[in-house]
């Protein structure tokens, strides 16, 4: 279980004024639940992803996971206790070939059909990939969906997913649907997936709307997503260009 206790979170501008860009959000994720973070655009969903791994550290408030405090941890201590990260821009590793990076993940010594069938999940040719390095040469989507494997690999306790439909075709988008669907039903692991998209919010257990660094609300998806679809007062934002 994942609990934010009145997380708060502020940077210095370039006039050395603070700004507060997440603004005492307390949220609870329970075990085996599958919540997906909404809202517009700028208004605290990465930041509160980046806070949740450790990529930044939050100005005031408690993390807890598991009953232990995470707050202060290191991305990797985080890690090792089974918390996991996909980027909206994944990193590049030169040197490391795609199925090393799949082996890594797993924690294991992995045979080319297993390191295969996770590249297969996300949409992509194991034979055109298995040995290709992690560097340049892949596009922006093509190392998306190998980071995304990674992450389905290391089968953490709590996946945190930042917007993974960006650089994603229509057909491997596809797939990581029934990607997704297949991690929440066959696993007692929890999801957080960060995303404007239908599909995603409409598959998830809970809805939750972040804007202006604030929990706008929060609830089951078949309360929640019919307000953002319709454009109601508290979602405006979605008719102006966020769904």
């Amino acid at each position: 279980m994942l609990e934010l206790q009145n997380i708060s979170f502020q940077v210095s501008d370039e006039k050395s004024a603070r700004k507060e860009i997440i603004k005492d959000i307390s949220l609870t994720l329970e075990d085996n639940q599958f919540i997906a973070i909404t809202g517009p655009n700028g208004g605290g969903k990465s930041t509160l992803a980046k806070l949740i791994m450790g990529i930044e550290q939050p100005t005031s408030g408690k993390l807890l996971f598991n009953g232990t405090d995470i707050t202060h941890m290191s991305i990797t201590e985080r890690a090792r206790l089974g918390i996991s990260f996909a980027f909206q821009q994944p990193v590049r590793f030169k040197g490391i070939k795609v199925r090393d990076l799949i082996t890594l993940a797993a924690g294991n010594k992995l045979s080319t059909a297993g390191a295969c069938e996770y590249l297969s999940k996300v949409g992509l040719c194991a034979r055109d990939y298995i040995n290709r390095d992690v560097d340049g040469s892949l596009s922006g989507g093509e190392l998306k969906r190998i980071e995304i494997a990674t992450i389905i690999a290391r089968n953490t306790p709590l996946s945190v997913f930042d917007e993974p439909e960006a650089g994603i075709d229509l057909w491997s988008f596809n797939n990581l649907i029934k990607v997704f669907e297949e991690l929440h039903d066959t696993s007692n692991n929890s999801l957080i997936i960060i995303s404007h998209q239908e599909r995603i919010l409409n598959i998830a257990d809970e809805i939750v709307v972040i804007a202006g660094g604030t929990v706008q609300s929060r609830g089951r998806r078949k309360d929640i997503l019919p307000g953002l679809l319709n454009g109601t007062d508290s979602c405006r934002f979605y008719k102006e260009g966020g769904l």
